[in-house]
């Protein structure tokens, strides 16, 4: 049996799997807000109510904002701040008395996409995250790439490409820099947008569908949104040639990007054609838990 882990900012959920992929049992609770010793707590006893609803011990694979330093071992690049510097692995290792396998949480999406979901069967899969934030992993071969500096697939904290003058320099990013990726295309970054234009804040989900009425202002926002996400999707592209892209979070219910970016992608990418297939994720909020589980 696998056990999934997924620490969120505002809860903590995880599931058992089968050998097969189905689930067993499932439970999620409350994260503690900025409590790290009670966060470690929280998921110690989720893990033993899993195995105690399931009658049978697990692996524990974990999925986190952030991720581990191969050089320290200690907590590094956490939108959870009171997560960073921490010693997480070793710690939990402790309490659960197993090993247990730590994952930044896109990875787990991009991990959970190519094992049985809309990136199964492909051997490059590079999963997005299009939520608060903008995450991202990749997967050779039914393993996380993580890299050496446990950063493979950070494609939100690169430069948006090909600005114009009214993107340049950009919004400021939480990481020190502007105009990263992530200030535009998350579904904070399109939220904003909508508001500094109309001044109402609206879900991804809301925006689209005004647009879809001919609602102009609506629409504008959309298709900047459109064109901005292809850009970085298409430097992505060219630096690994992914065999697909899957998305993940809020914004990937939005119908109508399917369609749009790859089409609009084509002026960006550096081939006579890209026929990267783009593709809505399969397994939904389950995606990050199941593919923590998968790290085994």
């Amino acid at each position: 049996m696998r056990i999934g882990i997924d620490l969120g900012g505002t809860k903590i959920s995880g599931l058992a799997l089968g050998d097969d992929g189905e689930i067993l049992a499932r439970q999620r609770i409350r994260t503690p807000k900025g409590d790290y010793n009670g966060t470690l707590d929280a998921i110690a006893s989720l893990v033993a109510e899993l195995e105690r609803q399931t009658g049978q011990a697990g692996s524990v694979g974990i999925g986190t904002p952030g991720a581990i330093s191969p050089a320290t071992g200690l907590f590094k690049n956490a939108s959870a701040v009171f997560l960073n510097g921490r010693p997480g692995k070793v710690d939990l290792e402790a309490r659960l008395e197993r090993p247990v396998r730590i994952a930044n949480d896109a990875n787990c999406f991009a991990l959970s996409e190519a094992v049985d979901g809309a990136g199964a069967g492909y051997n490059v899969v590079f999963g997005v995250i299009l939520g608060t934030g903008c995450g991202g992993g990749i997967v050779f071969d039914g393993q996380v790439h993580v890299g050496p500096n446990a950063i493979g697939g950070e494609w939100g904290h690169n430069p948006l490409p090909w600005q114009t003058p009214e993107e340049y320099p950009g919004p400021e990013c939480y990481c020190g820099r502007r105009g990263c990726i992530e200030r535009w295309v998350s579904g904070t970054g399109l939220q904003q947008d909508y508001a500094n234009v109309c001044g109402e804040e609206l879900t991804g989900e809301e925006i689209a569908a005004r647009a879809e009425t001919g609602d102009t202002e609506a629409k504008a926002v959309m298709d900047h949104y459109e064109d901005r996400l292809a850009r970085g999707l298409a430097s992505v592209i060219n630096m690994l040639d992914p065999d697909v892209t899957v998305l993940g979070g809020g914004v990937s219910a939005v119908a109508r990007l399917y369609d749009s970016v790859p089409v609009l992608w084509q002026r960006y990418v550096y081939s006579d054609r890209c026929d990267t297939p783009l593709r809505q994720n399969v397994h939904g909020d389950d995606s990050g838990v199941r593919g923590a589980a998968w790290l085994w």
